[in-house]
């Protein structure tokens, strides 16, 4: 049945012994909307599976597109800021394209308890899903920095999200968040072992390998993204990552960026307003001049973060999860968050034909 479409409706009974009662008056019925939104204009629903074609990140008409939208904080601390509530205000009062579930391997994170931690990723993915979101699923690694030491978590982790989820047209996985102290070679020999792996059950979804220097192709450890040019991860439909923060990461950073977004496929999955540390002052002219390269460039991002931690880089101020909200309009947001807000919010470009 059509939401408010009117239905005409009449009734026969048959009692016990098989006798057929006369028809019924007709009854006439009108459906209702179920309040959500329309079939097809959601991001996902619009883009459907992405794929990678050439250096951009291309939906299922094969139209280079940007996504744009908010990664949440670490799971072992700040879940409960991600609620049925406060996902509709992301997907419905933002406007955000994709939620980066941002899962902790160390640190009081998956190792832990892995069970409970991937079945909270489950969930996640199921509530971005629902709200018709893309779902980016960041294995968080970053003390060790080196991804190989959590290679045989990775594997398992990963087998069993793709697994579960390889049916959905919604997902991108990033398999490395922010390598450090270790050389681009070490990343991409993680990378070309744990690719197949996911690859086994899910052959389609896009893998994002994290790059060396904190995510910062390389500019952060005196190197750049030439090394990845010349040493390229041996797999398709992959895109490597690029983090920012603007009052730390000058025009260097930025000038890495246009430039390796010319050779090879960025995502910029986690960046912020303020410095590296994800507190301090917001620098957001600087930050203006990177959305900017990322818009002409289509370069999809997300933002950090979408929690209430004390630091300037959570958009949400202190105690309004703990409040349970309120989670729409600007009430309850720090100044990066009504900044960003603001800029997620803009109408996005997803072209169909």
């Amino acid at each position: 049945m059509s939401a408010s479409t009117a239905y005409t409706f009449t009734v026969r009974a048959r009692d016990a012994a098989g006798n057929v009662s006369p028809v019924s008056d007709a009854v006439t019925a009108t459906t209702q909307s179920n309040g959500g939104t329309p079939p097809g204009t959601t991001p996902a629903a619009i883009n459907g599976r992405l794929k990678v074609c050439g250096v951009k990140l291309c939906n299922q008409y094969g139209k280079p597109i940007q996504l744009r939208g908010m990664s949440s904080h670490g799971l072992q601390w700040y879940s409960h800021c991600l609620t049925g509530g406060s996902l509709d205000a992301l997907a419905t009062d933002w406007n955000s394209d994709v939620l980066r579930i941002s899962l902790y391997v160390q640190e009081g994170g998956y190792e832990t308890n892995p069970r409970m931690f991937t079945d909270r990723v489950h969930q996640l993915i199921e509530m971005a899903t629902a709200r018709g979101m893309y779902a980016l699923v960041d294995w968080h690694q970053l003390t060790p920095g080196d991804p190989n030491y959590n290679l045989s978590r990775a594997k398992t982790f990963f087998t069993e999200i793709a697994q579960r989820h390889r049916g959905k047209t919604n997902l991108l996985y990033d398999i490395a968040n922010e390598p450090n102290g270790v050389s681009w070679s070490r990343i991409k020999s993680y990378a070309e072992q744990l690719i197949p792996v996911i690859r086994a059950q899910d052959p389609a979804t896009p893998i994002l390998i994290g790059t060396h220097g904190w995510g910062s192709l390389g500019i952060s450890d005196g190197r750049n993204e030439t090394d990845i040019i010349n040493n390229p991860v041996q797999a398709t439909n992959i895109m490597y990552t690029f983090h920012f923060y603007a009052a730390s990461h000058d025009q260097e950073y930025l000038d890495a960026l246009n430039r390796a977004s010319d050779r090879i496929p960025i995502f910029v999955t986690e960046f912020g307003t303020q410095e590296a540390s994800g507190d301090g002052p917001n620098n957001f002219t600087r930050t203006q001049q990177y959305l900017d390269l990322m818009a002409a460039k289509k370069i999809s991002w997300v933002n950090w973060n979408f929690s209430d931690d004390e630091r300037t880089g959570a958009v949400f101020k202190v105690g309004t999860c703990n409040n349970n909200g309120p989670w729409t309009g600007t009430t309850s947001l720090k100044p990066a968050g009504v900044w960003i807000r603001d800029r997620i919010r803009t109408p996005d470009s997803f072209p169909t034909t």
